[in-house]
């Protein structure tokens, strides 16, 4: 099942829809509640693109304007509040993203695809490098999570435990290639180190298209 293409698709309206089904405020609140609960970690949010965010929302009918507060010498503030056909959207946004999984392309598989330009022993380093990086941030993930048990219902914390499986799935398979780096036993790995040792690309990749070894 294919996902249906939006009207908009930045991830930050779908939080402000979101936080808007709660009640209607105005983006200064809308960016703080979104801090306070912890959305800054799972969404990318500048704030700064914030108003042009509720703005487009406001372009397409998916919030409205409520009420313009007025306090003394300061500065209107406008609130706004979820519409019918924001709700729908909100919902038919979420139903999509629960349900079908999406190709998305991280930045960590781009290079993957591309590490043959590098010697083998270099990519041995830097994945190296990556797995203490990953084990760090796995450790301290956990021990986020333990406290933040504590306090909040798990509920709230499921964005968390699937960052924290994310980190420790990749470690766990950065840890495999090593071992099999380590050894020589990744297939095609022989023939790898031959190029960057004698400059000639091996027989076995020769017939290749679109190798990652090509310049």
């Amino acid at each position: 099942m294919a996902t249906k293409r939006r009207k908009l698709s930045n991830p930050l309206a779908l939080a402000v829809m979101a936080t808007l089904a709660q009640r209607p405020m105005h983006p200064y609140e809308i960016a703080q509640t979104l801090r306070r609960q912890g959305k800054d970690t799972s969404t990318k949010i500048n704030y700064g693109s914030l108003y042009t965010v509720v703005q487009n929302l406001e372009k397409h009918g998916f919030v409205e304007v409520t009420d313009v507060e007025r306090a003394g010498n300061r500065p209107e503030r406008t609130i706004y509040g979820l519409t019918e056909a924001g709700r729908e959207e909100m919902t038919e946004w979420m139903s999509d993203l629960m349900a079908v999984p999406a190709r998305e392309y991280p930045i960590f598989e781009t290079a993957l695809s591309l590490m043959g330009v590098l010697h083998p022993d270099e990519v041995t380093r830097l994945l190296t490098e990556r797995l203490q990086a990953l084990e760090v941030q796995a450790a301290s993930g956990r021990g986020a999570l333990r406290k933040l048990y504590e306090s909040l219902p798990r509920i709230f914390l499921v964005e968390t435990e699937y960052q924290l499986h994310m980190v420790e799935a990749q470690a766990e398979w950065v840890r495999g290639l090593l071992e099999e780096l380590r050894e020589g036993s990744l297939p095609g790995v022989k023939e790898w180190r031959t190029f960057h040792e004698t400059g000639e690309m091996p027989p076995e990749f020769q017939d290749l298209e679109d190798s990652d070894f090509k310049q």
